[in-house]
């Protein structure tokens, strides 16, 4: 028995986060000023708007070098993301952990690479304290790539049997 082509369903995940990603994005720049807060949850959770040039968690984002910083970032996520891509359509004819784990990073990838293409930086809306620790501001990608990069240490992580199919 042959089994169906699953690698249109994890594209069809990958449009998602993509849009998920913009929508979120475009909400956030309309209804939340510029480094303006917004409390949901006090002193654990605020949505907010702030603008980074840098790469994830706000590496690099006081380079003394801007322009070549913005266009190595830039560079690296197309690369990435393309590499991605590549190894997702090779192995996405079957639902695995590692094929869901690659779509979602590569609808981060793009969602961020998008931004940074379009607008020099990349928005980030969501802002987490935790007890005294403040996590960098992220956003609907970011938190997709990291999702997906748990799911591929875990499903690394997993014992496989010899005669198991993967």
């Amino acid at each position: 028995m042959k089994s169906t082509d699953r690698r249109p369903i994890l594209l069809t995940i990958t449009a998602l986060v993509v849009l998920a990603d913009r929508l979120s994005k475009a909400w956030v720049v309309r209804h939340i000023p510029e480094d303006t807060t917004i409390p949901v949850w006090d002193h654990i959770f605020r949505l907010s708007h702030v603008r980074n040039p840098g790469a994830a968690f706000s590496l690099f984002t006081d380079s003394t070098h801007p322009a070549p910083t913005h266009n190595l970032l830039a560079g690296f996520s197309i690369v990435a993301g393309l590499a991605v891509l590549i190894i997702l359509l090779r192995i996405g004819r079957h639902f695995s952990a590692t094929a869901l784990a690659l779509a979602l990073i590569l609808g981060g990838t793009i969602g961020n690479v998008w931004d940074r293409l379009r607008y020099g930086m990349v928005t980030d809306f969501l802002e987490v304290h935790i007890v005294h620790y403040h996590w960098p501001d992220f956003n609907v990608a970011d938190s997709c790539i990291v999702i997906g990069g748990i799911l591929l240490v875990l499903d690394a992580m997993r014992p496989r049997h010899p005669d198991a199919q993967s």
